[in-house]
């Protein structure tokens, strides 16, 4: 049985993998997670084997991945200073280009589009640094470059539907900013179909959706989907900076960071001279045909459902 070895396997894309995998069975999937509230959204799924784990660090990977066939990089973060972003997106890629040398397995990397060492944020530079380690380290290598992910319980389309909900008007900073997004589960097959053809190490993919929107249209679509749909006001730059600014003092992670506003200055949009998701045999969905349906009122996140079913009995 084939052994994969899934890292940010409780993530938003890991969810949506992690079940396409058990799906497709005949696969040993191994999940490392740091705390187990993380855990819940794939502890039911069969077969699948959670491993409380600190994936930066070098012995503890090493273990994980030995008598692997491959491994998944999903783990990233939108938030932190540079050295946060070099340790989540360049020094651990690093260290599991080690392990995975050691153990004789490939990798699939989930990158971003808009990538490059000269882009300006730190997020795309860290991000650009990390393609970069795996490049020179000689694995057998296969690279997606998703634009924004939605998907029912994603962190963008639902984030705007919420600020509607309690904002007579909503500030938006960037709002001319250009995306393509990808729906989460055409992600998750993209990186199935390269871990089954190995024609596609040595490849770099970029996943994006059939449609190029503004944030702003974005968030126009978001409010009225999800049936509060508010006017908005366009800040321009410094008004922009100031609310960023403004958001970082606050408790938690920032709704919107300068660094995030950085990022917003490169197009996440594809680019056309890499192959996309068609030459992995995925016609891209369109935002149209599910975001309505996970942003309406009373029809969040259920996809845990038959799993739920089985291991309950009911």
């Amino acid at each position: 049985m084939e052994r994969i070895v899934v890292l940010g396997g409780t993530g938003f894309v890991g969810r949506a993998l992690c079940e396409r995998l058990v799906q497709r069975g005949g696969l040993r999937l191994v999940v490392p997670s740091r705390r187990a509230p993380h855990d819940q959204a794939v502890r039911l799924l069969p077969g699948l084997d959670l491993v409380r784990a600190d994936v930066h660090d070098d012995a503890t990977l090493g273990r994980l991945l030995a008598g692997a066939d491959a491994a998944v990089n999903l783990v990233a973060i939108l938030h932190g200073d540079a050295a946060a972003f070099e340790r989540v997106h360049a020094h651990l890629p690093r260290r599991l280009a080690a392990a995975c040398d050691a153990a004789g397995c490939r990798l699939v990397h989930l990158s971003a589009l808009g990538v490059g060492a000269d882009a300006p944020s730190h997020y795309l530079r860290s991000k650009w640094a990390g393609e970069e380690v795996l490049r020179a380290a000689g694995v057998p290598l296969t690279i997606l470059r998703p634009s924004v992910i939605f998907g029912a319980g994603d962190r963008f389309m639902n984030l705007f539907a919420r600020l509607q909900a309690l904002a007579p008007v909503v500030p938006l900073a960037g709002s001319a900013s250009r995306y393509q997004p990808v729906w989460v589960e055409d992600v998750a097959l993209a990186v199935l179909r390269a871990l089954e053809r190995p024609a596609s190490i040595g490849q770099t993919y970029e996943a994006a959706g059939p449609r190029v929107y503004t944030l702003a249209e974005l968030v126009r679509l978001a409010g009225r989907w999800s049936g509060h749909e508010r006017a908005q006001l366009a800040l321009p730059g410094f008004a922009g900076w100031l609310q960023a600014l403004a958001l970082e003092r606050l408790p938690g992670p920032p709704l919107l960071s300068r660094d995030n506003l950085r990022s917003m200055r490169v197009a996440n949009v594809a680019g056309g001279r890499l192959p996309g998701l068609p030459a992995l045999g995925i016609e891209p969905t369109p935002l149209e045909a599910v975001a309505p349906r996970y942003l309406a009122r009373g029809r969040d996140c259920a996809r845990l459902d038959r799993w739920r079913s089985q291991a309950g009995g009911g």
